[in-house]
């Protein structure tokens, strides 16, 4: 009595599934025959009065019953939603032919834009990406830079120090991420390591007390000057155009020695303009060949091993590139600003 019972519930529970006027109607046959106190439900109290051998064939059946109508709710569920859709469209006479509404898509940060094609072309030289933390140990951003406690140079980058404990601080450059490379890699060593830096300095148009920069380092036997002459000339050709000359003058870094910044031949091509404030040139980078003591903070052998760095700011590269006049505006996330770097055309 049972069995025909179900087959008289999945016949029924079918017919009713595939003659169902609207999916709310059939989420009702779905909670009628398949829900908590369902048909199956009801049926499956019978079992008691089964004997045992009959009972897990009456068991069996009920499983295959309720799979079978699962799998059909699921498919006039399909065919309601498509034939409802039907209906919509021819109601509200939607011409599928016409092109769709352009929708605002967004872009990555200009500050990040510049950083990517910086790696694109340094990577051409066989350079990787290496990051470190933002909060950092005095160690790794002082003195293993041949910046001890009591070095005059330390005024130069005013620091956010941590007060309970005056060890730790925001970085205030991303060389503290050259030493990280040095301490846990042998030479040969060629890198670039972009991030967020932090210094207390009075915001203005041309400086902010945090911004982005990217440093390089390369380590081996038998680097010189001229090979960081080569690569920054490369570097400019390629970034800023075949015609872009650079001149290095003497500076001063506490990790490179000898130390130069670097300048390129300004866009009016020496007749002097606003931008490079009438001298022809405009100063992008600081740069060095390692300090022979780094290198022996970081285990390498200064007497077998040579090598250079350079650094620079993202936001002054951007500055020069997208001709923006003031840093502030590259961390304001202004709305205006940001949608000229959209992918939109």
């Amino acid at each position: 009595m049972s069995t025909q019972k179900l087959d008289s519930i999945k016949d029924n529970a079918l017919a009713a599934f595939k003659a169902a006027p609207s999916s709310k109607d059939l989420y009702d046959l779905k909670v009628q025959y398949l829900g908590k106190n369902g048909s199956l439900t009801e049926i499956m109290k019978e079992m008691a009065s089964l004997s045992k051998e009959e009972k897990p064939l009456f068991g069996k059946k009920v499983n295959e019953v309720k799979q079978l109508l699962e799998g059909a709710y699921l498919e006039a569920e399909e065919a309601l939603k498509k034939k409802e859709i039907s209906a919509k469209m021819s109601a509200e006479e939607l011409d599928l032919t016409l092109p769709s509404y352009t929708r605002s898509r967004g872009a990555q940060h200009p500050v990040y834009m510049v950083v990517d094609e910086i790696f694109q072309i340094m990577s051409r030289l066989g350079y990787s990406v290496r990051t470190g933390p933002l909060i950092e140990k005095d160690y790794y951003n002082f003195e293993a830079l041949n910046i001890p406690a009591d070095h005059p140079a330390r005024d130069m980058q005013d620091t956010f120090f941590i007060e309970k404990n005056p060890d730790i601080l925001l970085r205030t450059h991303t060389s503290s991420v050259q030493v990280r490379v040095m301490e846990k890699t042998q030479p040969p060593i060629r890198m670039i390591m972009p991030g967020r830096v932090f210094r207390n300095e009075a915001i203005s148009a041309r400086s902010h007390c945090f911004f982005h920069q990217i440093e390089g380092l390369y380590i081996d036997k038998n680097v010189s000057f001229a090979d960081l002459k080569q690569t920054l000339l490369f570097f400019a050709k390629e970034y800023f155009g075949t015609e872009t000359q650079i001149r290095l003058r003497p500076s001063y870094f506490p990790f490179t020695e000898p130390s130069a910044e670097m300048d390129i031949s300004c866009t009016c091509k020496g007749k002097g303009c606003n931008l490079c404030k009438y001298t022809g040139w405009l100063e992008i980078l600081g740069c060095g060949m390692v300090d022979p003591n780094v290198l022996d903070f970081c285990n390498i052998d200064s007497k077998t091993y040579s090598g250079f760095a350079f650094g620079m700011g993202i936001e002054r590269i951007a500055l020069l590139k997208y001709q923006v006049k003031d840093i502030r505006i590259y961390s304001e996330n202004d709305i205006r600003f940001l949608r000229q770097f959209s992918s939109v055309l």
